[in-house]
């Protein structure tokens, strides 16, 4: 495995799994040293359902690797008003700086769990993430990707150019298809 893969699609449809066993490939391949793993992606519960998550749902990060996790917001469904999901955008994009400033600096593997999470501000820039992952000789990313980010609030934008440079980046798109 080596350059960048992007991976896309609506909720529930297995993004995060395909990234565990992506790590998991790695890790069997070139051992643990050196990766690392950055968890964006909160937990929502809807209709009963959990959307989202970590990838350690479906995987352990193993000894060795770094592990970044950040306690997101989901701010859409955490805020009745476009200003409250600005704010709560605002506080995940800051915090995932903090991640980003602690992560090593020469990885070989960067895995990343609900990329747009830390990219729906203003505040957040996708050429961060990417240069990072460049960084790498392997880069996995997931991130949502569903006709909910047709709605025009700033937060909605704002994800959908972060995905927009998120394609133009990644050497390989894989979109999977909800039922």
């Amino acid at each position: 495995m080596s350059g960048s893969t992007l991976i896309t699609g609506p909720s529930n449809v297995g993004k995060t799994r395909l990234t565990a066993r992506a790590l998991d490939a790695w890790v069997a391949d070139n051992g643990p040293e050196r990766v690392v793993v950055l968890e964006f992606g909160p937990e929502v519960e809807r209709d009963g359902r959990v959307l989202g998550g970590r990838l350690t749902r479906f995987t352990s990060v193993p000894d060795g690797a770094w592990h970044g996790v950040l306690a997101a917001h989901a701010p859409r469904a955490g805020s009745d008003t476009d200003a409250g999901a600005v704010e709560l955008a605002a506080d995940n994009a800051a915090r995932a700086a903090r991640l980003f400033e602690a992560a090593p600096p020469d990885p070989a593997a960067v895995f990343v769990n609900d990329a747009t999470i830390p990219l729906q501000h203003a505040s957040g820039d996708p050429a961060r993430l990417t240069a990072y992952c460049d960084r790498a000789s392997a880069a996995v990313c997931n991130a949502f990707d569903s006709d909910e980010l047709g709605t025009d609030d700033p937060v909605s934008r704002r994800e959908r150019d972060a995905l927009d440079a998120l394609r133009d980046w990644a050497d390989r798109v894989v979109r999977l298809e909800g039922d």
